[in-house]
């Protein structure tokens, strides 16, 4: 507990965090450090999942442990992994080739570009280069395209400004003519109805992928995008929306949860004991689940499959990554199980009492 800025909550004698501001600097991370390494001496393999820390102090931790302990961020990490599954799934809708595409971000806080970070190295993957890749990847925000001449950016998003002219959101949509756009804002109604339609006008299929939760701050709703698209968008979001009808149609959209990810991803760093959680598991992840996405989901406007397999798609998710830690000797469990999907079920907690 490092305290609070809430002036209210600090006024308040029935508050039951620290009754002070919130330390930082120096202080702050000697904090997480010290708590970082008690955890590790009390507990030894212990995974750290850090959630919720604010941008950029989550970009330097992630950064400052993930070559020291096991550890991710779920927040940068995590959605970054559920996100480029959808856009995988996206594709089979759409039929662009992964590598072909274009996406537009609204939003640069530390889950889109994490989420960018994500997807330049799954573009790398497919052959391009890392210019290549951050090319087809653009950023705006609440005031426009991120290019270099401003001065208002943050150091994470020093990779994605682009040489470019300044221009607004719609100037830079017609100018970049994206495939995908994803929203990581906030800020409800960030996708108003003249942005929708022109997506719409790009693009057979348009993407639309309003991720910001909850769902009164997504940046349509899916009966939005479905309506201003006139039944072609391919919807997904961060919070659960109900089905859509739209011309006799029914739409059930799929919510990109990063509870599709995180759990199969700590399974698998855990059960095999593994050295360090890296990018390349984040794929593996991704690509499994994006595989676990039935033609009868996609037809259905869904790029997820159903959350109530949670327990099935997350052991599948940790048996890929898991094949992946012991192709790449990142696994520390030795022998390796034989089977390890009855490993994995027999690891697995199991809340029946």
């Amino acid at each position: 507990d490092v305290g609070t800025n809430n002036q209210e909550y600090l006024d308040d004698d029935l508050y039951l965090g620290l009754h002070q501001k919130r330390i930082t600097g120096d202080d702050y991370y000697e904090f997480v450090d010290e708590f970082v390494s008690s955890a590790n001496a009390l507990f030894p393999n212990v995974l750290i999942q850090f959630e919720d820390f604010l941008t950029p102090r989550a970009y330097t931790l992630m950064h400052r442990y993930k070559n020291q302990v096991l550890s991710f961020n779920d927040d940068i990490q995590g959605t970054a992994g559920v996100a480029l599954a959808g856009v995988y799934a996206s594709t089979r809708l759409s039929n662009i080739r992964f590598s072909d595409l274009r996406i537009l971000f609204l939003g640069a806080g530390s889950a889109a570009t994490g989420i960018a970070d994500l997807l330049c190295y799954a573009l790398q993957k497919e052959g391009l280069s890392e210019q290549q890749a951050r090319a087809r990847l653009w950023f705006v925000d609440k005031r426009g395209l991120l290019v270099s001449s401003r001065k208002d950016y943050r150091e994470h998003n020093i990779p994605y400004l682009q040489s470019t002219p300044f221009m607004s959101f719609p100037e830079t949509i017609d100018h970049f003519q994206p495939h995908i756009l994803i929203g990581a804002t906030g800020t409800p109604g960030s996708f108003y109805e003249d942005i929708i339609r022109k997506m719409s006008d790009i693009n057979q299929r348009p993407a639309i992928f309003a991720l910001s939760n909850p769902t009164s701050h997504a940046e349509c709703t899916a009966e939005q995008a479905y309506k201003w698209s006139e039944g072609r968008a391919i919807f997904a979001s961060g919070s659960p929306f109900d089905e859509v009808v739209i011309d006799d149609k029914i739409f059930k959209p799929g919510q990109g949860n990063n509870a599709y990810v995180f759990p199969g991803i700590g399974l698998a760093a855990v059960a095999c004991n593994a050295k360090r959680i890296n990018d390349d598991m984040f794929l593996v992840a991704a690509k499994s689940l994006a595989s676990q996405v039935s033609e009868h989901d996609l037809q259905q406007g869904a790029l997820y499959p159903p959350l109530k397999n949670i327990r099935e798609l997350s052991v599948n998710i940790a048996y890929s990554v898991i094949e992946y830690a012991y192709q790449n000797d990142i696994a520390q469990l030795h022998p390796k199980p034989e089977d390890i999907v009855s490993y994995l079920n027999e690891y697995m907690y199991d809340p029946a009492y």
